[in-house]
């Protein structure tokens, strides 16, 4: 059995259709009134956006309802399909802390309530019945204030425990007039000792070469190999790896066509810059892990070698997996931890 690592996940994403529907009628939502059966809501809920705005739109839709009472609900049914349908071997899900508490709150009563949401989070994806080797990247958020920010990077360091890094998401093609403070946000998070990555080059109005030097990955980033080779050595020098999810760049408008990620894997194997391959929202996608892999094969985009080498490539720099150095020995099926075993535990 192939095992795999997961760097790219949202947390709101990751909630597939059916179990969002179902959760949706035990709550007798309102929401459910707006189609008239399952289908209506499945084609509502995974069908291609024109713009990657208009696509991030679709994960406040589930924000709203993952807090402190349902993330349990929602963060065991994650890991049973993943351990399950995927075949997960380690998993880092992200999601910005703040966005889950109580909106009728004060600015610092929620901020607050951000420790209670990571720890809610840490102990309902550590469940032993499904032994993934799990942690959370934090996100700040574009539409966000400094000091919501900076209180999330904060967290991270706090919660260690259960928190492996920081990520800037909200679009980025939203950064430009923020950009200093961003900088100065990731400075303070590799300050503290915090790993670090981040959605950028994604599309083309989101390619700021200033935020790359504090980025260990980056988040996409398919907008180098596409328009900015130039970049590409620099990127093998510092040892960043690109985390791609192949379907998204389709829901949100920003590929026409998967074959164009072929430039994308090309550049980067000839440049030596790591691919990690991931699904972004698997949920919202509908779209599981392995058929990403199997996708990019039956359209001839990579080979079984750079399949491989992806795979190898996600372990290496998963930022807490403990075998870091030897992800051939997953590939090979030489790692196989008992449940209860200590390389379960994620180390930060």
């Amino acid at each position: 059995m192939a095992l795999y690592a997961e760097l790219h996940r949202h947390l709101g994403g990751s909630v597939v259709p059916r179990i969002l529907w179902r959760y949706f009628q035990r709550s007798q939502s309102d929401l459910t009134l707006r189609f008239a059966d399952y289908d209506a809501f499945e084609e509502f809920y995974t069908k291609p956006r024109n713009t990657l705005d208009e696509y991030l739109e679709l994960h406040t839709l589930v924000e709203k309802v993952q807090t402190n009472e349902t993330l349990p609900y929602f963060i065991y049914r994650l890991m049973r399909g993943a351990y399950v349908f995927e075949n997960l071997a380690y998993l880092e899900l992200r999601y910005t802390p703040y966005l889950r508490t109580p909106e009728h709150l004060s600015q610092s009563e929620r901020i607050d309530q951000m420790l209670n949401i990571i720890d809610v989070v840490g102990k309902a994806s550590q469940a032993g019945e499904y032994p993934i080797v799990t942690s959370q990247i934090l996100c700040m958020h574009s539409r966000l204030p400094y000091d919501v920010n900076r209180a999330i990077v904060d967290a991270a360091a706090q919660m260690g425990q259960y928190v492996c890094g920081i990520d800037l998401a909200g679009g980025d093609g939203h950064y430009r007039e923020r950009l200093d403070e961003f900088v100065e946000l990731y400075e303070y998070a590799r300050s503290l000792g915090l790993n670090t990555t981040g959605h950028l080059y994604e599309t083309t109005e989101g390619c700021y070469p200033e935020l790359l030097p504090y980025l260990m990955r980056i988040g996409h980033g398919i907008q180098i190999p596409l328009r900015y080779p130039e970049l590409l050595p620099q990127l093998a020098q510092a040892g960043q790896c690109l985390e791609v999810c192949p379907t998204t760049y389709l829901k949100t408008g920003t590929l026409q066509s998967l074959n164009q990620l072929k430039l994308v894997f090309d550049r980067c194997f000839d440049a030596g810059v790591d691919i990690a391959i991931c699904t972004d929202n698997a949920g919202l996608h509908n779209v599981r892990l392995p058929f990403e892999y199997e996708n990019l094969l039956t359209h001839d985009i990579i080979g079984f070698q750079e399949l491989q080498a992806c795979q190898a490539a996600a372990f290496r720099h998963a930022f807490a997996w403990k075998y870091k150095d030897r992800p051939e020995s997953i590939l090979n099926g030489i790692l196989r931890p008992e449940r209860n075993s200590p390389e379960l535990n994620a180390v930060h």
